[in-house]
């Protein structure tokens, strides 16, 4: 994977707020998503957008939260507790505040990870929650 010809070597996660790992995890799980669906089919853009949406959101998010916390190093569940207790300034649209604080806590775990170069780990983390949520996509 070239994701680590984008990286600082000198970037340091333990560092960041988990609001910003929530940021980058954001554009990570957004980018894996639509590689995913464009890989599986050739579809029309506006159908695989509306099916990226529908995984890229703070429901499946918060079920991935939950389906991952029992799988997770120490470590990791740490930061992705960190993401979700953040105070986000944003609110959910379409969720309750618990599932957006979830998503966000998935979403710093993520970021965390590529901004660490575990793409391994972080490819680990994304099939399971692919491999359990792609029913619903």
């Amino acid at each position: 994977m070239a994701f680590d010809k984008f990286l600082d070597s000198t970037a340091n996660p333990e560092q960041y707020s988990p609001l910003n790992l929530a940021f980058v995890g954001d554009a990570v799980y957004s980018l894996l998503v639509r590689g995913k669906l464009v890989a599986s089919a050739n579809r029309p853009a506006h159908a695989l957008n509306k099916m990226a949406n529908a995984k890229v959101c703070a429901v499946c998010q918060s079920k991935d939260y939950y389906r991952l916390l029992p799988m997770l190093t120490e470590h990791e569940a740490a930061v992705l507790k960190r993401g979700r207790n953040a105070s986000p300034s944003q609110k959910a649209k379409n969720a309750t505040i618990a599932e957006y604080r979830n998503a966000t806590g998935l979403e710093a775990l993520l970021g965390y990870l590529y901004l660490k170069g575990d793409f391994d780990r972080l490819m680990e983390i994304f099939n399971i929650c692919w491999d359990e949520g792609d029913k619903d996509v």
